[in-house]
């Protein structure tokens, strides 16, 4: 099925349940925001896709990948000069069909559903949402140890028990958002639909950054600092 979507692109990824903050000051998304916020647009949802390594927002298609993540407008804030921050939730992941930039100040796209294969079964994932989890508190005591944390008890906030609500289909996505993992890796779990495979990559990803900020001592940030600070618009 093939839907329209006004697109943001963006140097990161969004997945599905992660949150995304944003700071609004270019008009073309200042008038985007307006018209969310309004109705103009209907579902109050915009399609955020990542812009290739080496491009730009403005090399237009070439410059995209080709699978992204709905963003569902959950909060927003107009600041005194016209600029916004606005809060946003990962939803639906769909692939870029074509790319019109002359309709509107921003890109408007059609898109078309990217759904997961069907055939696995919770029993299946279970044993490998079970190892993504322990990598997921592997990274999270690494991390907590760079911070200063020491060798002590990791705090029940930072993944004792990660994601313990969502389903053994959704939990690659959840976990890939609170961690700092590379835009490469973020994007090859977004264009995965196969579960067990997902539940592989990120297991694969968070292992190999936890030996990373291990051996290098790397100083490990919040994913919504990240946002912030790296999503240009």
């Amino acid at each position: 099925m093939v839907e329209t979507l006004p697109l943001f692109p963006l140097g990161t990824v969004l997945l599905p349940g992660a949150s995304l903050p944003l700071h609004i000051f270019e008009p073309r998304y200042r008038q985007l925001t307006i018209d969310l916020v309004t109705g103009t647009i209907p579902g109050k949802q915009f399609g955020v896709v990542a812009v290739r390594e080496g491009w730009s927002p403005d090399d237009g298609r070439e410059g995209l990948h080709d699978v992204g993540c709905t963003a569902s407008l959950r909060e927003v804030r107009r600041l005194p000069d016209g600029r916004f921050d606005i809060q946003t939730t990962g939803d639906r992941r769909f692939r870029l069909l074509e790319v019109d930039d002359g309709t509107a100040p921003y890109l408007v796209a059609n898109v078309e559903w990217l759904p997961d294969d069907e055939g696995d079964t919770e029993h299946d994932l279970a044993p490998l949402a079970m190892a993504a989890r322990a990598a997921h508190r592997r990274y999270c005591a690494t991390a907590w140890r760079q911070q200063g944390g020491g060798d002590g008890e990791l705090p029940t906030e930072l993944g004792t028990e990660a994601a313990p609500d969502v389903t053994e289909a959704e939990l690659a996505h959840i976990l890939a958002g609170d961690c700092l993992l590379p835009l490469s890796d973020r994007q090859e779990l977004l264009e995965q639909t196969c579960p067990m495979e997902r539940l592989h990559l990120i297991r694969r990803s968070m292992t190999r950054e936890a030996i990373l900020l291990g051996e290098l001592r790397a100083v490990w940030a919040p994913t919504a600092k990240f946002a912030v600070e790296h999503s240009p618009n």
